[in-house]
């Protein structure tokens, strides 16, 4: 029997699969990370295989581009697109 976890993620990668890749990868960005980054951070745009997203501070840059190499493989996994690099990007302040 397939747990909610597997449930869950079977579901989003059919509603991923759907939409176009620009979209499904920024879609798919709290998934990859988690709810505790994914409430501090926010994927903007995938272009060119890379996906840009909006970190709150440096230090969190710094910590985000630590694990991006599973961000990466994760996207990747949940979308079936080539995620290449991830941006991360000090957020500025209005």
């Amino acid at each position: 029997m397939q747990s909610t976890r597997q449930q869950l993620q079977s579901l989003a990668a059919r509603v991923l699969e759907d939409a176009p890749a620009d979209e499904a990868v920024v879609l798919a960005w709290p998934l990859a990370c988690g709810s505790a980054v994914a409430e501090r951070t926010q994927a903007t745009v995938f272009q060119n295989g890379t996906l840009l997203v909006r970190v709150p501070d440096r230090d969190w840059q710094s910590q985000l581009e630590d694990f991006s190499p599973q961000y990466k493989a994760k996207l990747s996994q949940l979308t079936g697109i080539d995620v290449e690099r991830i941006r991360f990007e000090v957020q500025r302040r209005a």
